[in-house]
This record gives structure tokens, sequence and C-alpha cells, in this order.
């Protein structure tokens, strides 16, 4: 994960925490669905560039949309900018530690 703006980022990371994958059970950090996040300062944007596990997920845009909603109550004076990319493919080892941990229970 790429940002220009460290403290910033660790509050999106943190925000993102509490958007929940309800197929897996497991939040959009720890699945490693979240590539970029980048923040404009003189426009007053946010950016960020997620993925899904499938192209076809069909939980997709209820996450894209809580992940949206999360970050612009988060971020209330800034513009959300949230891309979805399949590029590159989810994997596997795109999940942290603690969640392979708590999906090989």
């Amino acid at each position: 994960m790429i940002t220009n703006n460290p403290d910033k980022c660790e509050r999106v990371l943190s925000a993102l925490e509490q958007v929940i994958d309800p197929e897996i059970g497991l939040n959009i950090i720890d699945l490693g669905l979240i590539y970029q996040v980048d923040f404009d300062e003189a426009l007053s944007t946010l950016y960020v560039s997620m993925t899904l596990t499938t192209r076809f997920c069909p939980m997709g845009e209820s996450i894209v949309e809580s992940a949206r909603n999360i970050l612009e109550t988060t971020f209330k004076d800034c513009k959300v900018s949230l891309s979805l990319t399949f590029q590159p493919p989810w994997n596997y080892e795109q999940i942290s530690e603690k969640g392979k941990i708590f999906l090989n229970k």
C-alpha cells in the first residue's frame, strides 16, 4: 500500500477495518483488498483503490458502498474517490497474518 500521508493512511486503515466481507467474516484490511491510499490536500480529496476477492463477488457492491460510507463519515472534510480494480488480481497471499489465523480457526 502506498500513500503520501502516513498519518491519514492510518486513519483510513482503522476506519476500513470496520468493513467486513459478509461471506468470509473478515475485514477488508486483513483480506488485503485495499491497494492504495492517497490524499490530494489541494483538492481535499481522498483517493482509495481497492479490489474484491473475485470479479463476480456477490457482495461486491455492498462491500464497496460500505467502504465509501465509512470513509465519507470519517473524512467529512474530504471528497472520497474510491475506485475498484482487478489489477493485480487478488490472491490468498494478500491476507494478513492476523487474517490467516482468523480464517484457520
